[in-house]
C-alpha cells in the first residue's frame, strides 16, 4: 500500500491547528487564528485564556464564524474523490508534521476525537525511536493512553489503536502497573476475543510485560476468562505470531504452582500436543511448546497427564536431536521429569517404544550440555533396569541426527 493510500492530503489552511482535522465549523479568535469550533471551545472550557497557536493572551473569548473559509472547505470537499479509506475509516487523516502538533494531539486526546488522534500519534511513534522517546517525555502521555485501557466505554477500534501504541512504547514506559488494573485486563481480554491477529499479538505482549513478579502473575491468572483465552490462542487456526506470543506469555506467568495447575485444568497440555504434532511448525514455536510443557511437568498434575498420553510422549521423543539444541534440552527435561523423577513405568514404556533409548544413546555421544548429558544418563540407567529392551540390538541407521 503506497503512501497516497494511507493519507488524504488536506490543505493545511483547512485543518484545525488543535485537532488537525478538516474543520467542520471554522471560527476565528481575536488573534486572527482560525480553529474548528469544537476544538477551540473545549480549549476555552478547560480554563485557558490564550490562543493555542500563538499563546497570546486573549482580550476576548468571542468566536467569530469564518464564512469565507467554510465556503472554500465545502468547495474543496465536493471536489475530492471519496476514497475507501477516507470515507470509512479516517476521513481526515493527515500526517503529523511537527512535535508541537503531537503535543496538541496528546493534550486533547479524549473520547471525542480519539480515533483520528490515536492514528496520527501511532504513525508518529512508528517513524522512529526518537519519536517514541519524545512521546514518552510528554507530561501525562502514558496515563492518557492507559485511561483508554481502563475506560469500559472504549470500543474495540479505539482499544486496538491503544494496544498498538502501547506495544510500540513498551520499552519507553517503565511503569506498567496500570495494565494490571481490572478494567485493563478486561480490555486485553476483549482484544483477544474480538481483535484482529495483529492486535491480539500485541495485547499478549503487553500482558507478558506486566507479569514481572509473583503478585502480578497471579493477578493475570486470576482474571476470569483470561487464561482460557490464552490457551485458545495456541490453536492451529491462529496465526504463528499469536501462537508464539501466547506461548511466551504463558511461559512467563507459569512460575507459581497454582498457575501451573490452572493451565492444566484448562487443557493446555492437549493444545501443546497438537502444536508438537503439526508438520512444518516454526522452530521457535516448537521450542516454546516444549519449554511450557517442561514447566508443567514439574508439578505432579502435569506429570500425570503427560505419562497418561503415550502419543504426546512419542512427540516429545521425536523432537530430540531433530529440531535444535534448545528443543532437545527441553524434551529431555520432560522425559527426565516423567520417567526418572516420577519413576512412572507406563511413561518409561512409551519412551522406550518410541525409540527413546536410541535417541538418548546418540545424545550421550553428541556435544550436548552437561545438564542434558546427566539427565540422559539418569534415564538410560532407569531404562536398563526396568525395560526388556535389548541394548545390543539397537540400530542407529534409521535415526537422523541434526548437526548443531
Amino acid at each position: 500500500m503506497g503512501r497516497d493510500d494511507l493519507y488524504i492530503t488536506v490543505p493545511s489552511l483547512f485543518r484545525c491547528p488543535i485537532s488537525l482535522d478538516l474543520m467542520k465549523s471554522p471560527v476565528s479568535l481575536c488573534t486572527g487564528v482560525t480553529y474548528d469550533r469544537t476544538s477551540i471551545q473545549r480549549w476555552l472550557d478547560d480554563g485557558n485564556n490564550t490562543c493555542p497557536a500563538t499563546m497570546q493572551v486573549l482580550k476576548t473569548k468571542d468566536l467569530v464564524p469564518n464564512r469565507n473559509l467554510q465556503r472554500l472547505i465545502q468547495i474543496w470537499s465536493d471536489s475530492v474523490p471519496r476514497r475507501q479509506l477516507g470515507a470509512e475509516s479516517c476521513p481526515n487523516l493527515v500526517a503529523v508534521r511537527s512535535q508541537n502538533q503531537v503535543k496538541l494531539l496528546v493534550k486533547h486526546l479524549d473520547n471525542n476525537n480519539c480515533i483520528s488522534s490515536l492514528t496520527r500519534i501511532l504513525h508518529f511513534a512508528r517513524e522512529s525511536a526518537e519519536n517514541r522517546e519524545f512521546l514518552a517525555r510528554i507530561d501525562g502521555f502514558p496515563n492518557k493512553v492507559f485511561d483508554f485501557m481502563t475506560n469500559a466505554e472504549s470500543g474495540i477500534k479505539v482499544v486496538e489503536q491503544v494496544v498498538k501504541l502501547l506495544d510500540l512504547m513498551l520499552s519507553k514506559i517503565p511503569d506498567k502497573t496500570p495494565l494490571l488494573e481490572t478494567n485493563s485486563l478486561s480490555t486485553i481480554l476483549l482484544v483477544l476475543q474480538r481483535g484482529n491477529s495483529d492486535s491480539q499479538t500485541q495485547a499478549v505482549r503487553l500482558l507478558e510485560s506486566a507479569g514481572v513478579d509473583g503478585e502480578s502473575k497471579l493477578k493475570i491468572a486470576q482474571k476470569e476468562g483470561l487464561i482460557p483465552e490464552l490457551v485458545k490462542s495456541l490453536r492451529k487456526e491462529k496465526t504463528p505470531g499469536v501462537i508464539e506470543a501466547s506461548l511466551s506469555c504463558l511461559i512467563a506467568i507459569t512460575m507459581p504452582k497454582r498457575i501451573k495447575n490452572k493451565l492444566i485444568q484448562h487443557r493446555t497440555i492437549p493444545e501443546l500436543k497438537n502444536l508438537l504434532s503439526q508438520p512444518n511448525t516454526a522452530i521457535s514455536i516448537t521450542e516454546k511448546s516444549l519449554k511450557l510443557l517442561e514447566a508443567l511437568s514439574t508439578c505432579k498434575e502435569g506429570r500425570i497427564e503427560i505419562w497418561h498420553d503415550s502419543v504426546l510422549l512419542q512427540r516429545v521423543v521425536d523432537k530430540v536431536l531433530k529440531v535444535s539444541s534448545n528443543a532437545t534440552e527441553h524434551a529431555v527435561a520432560i522425559l527426565w521429569s516423567v520417567c526418572y523423577l516420577f519413576r512412572n513405568g507406563k511413561g518409561q514404556e512409551a519412551v522406550v517404544g518410541s525409540n527413546g533409548m536410541t535417541k538418548l544413546l546418540l545424545l550421550m555421544q553428541s556435544n550436548c550440555s552437561p545438564a542434558v548429558r546427566q539427565m540422559s544418563a539418569d534415564l538410560l540407567k532407569i531404562f536398563r533396569v526396568n525395560s526388556k529392551f535389548c541394548l545390543s540390538s539397537y540400530d542407529t541407521r534409521t535415526t537422523h541426527v541434526m548437526p548443531f
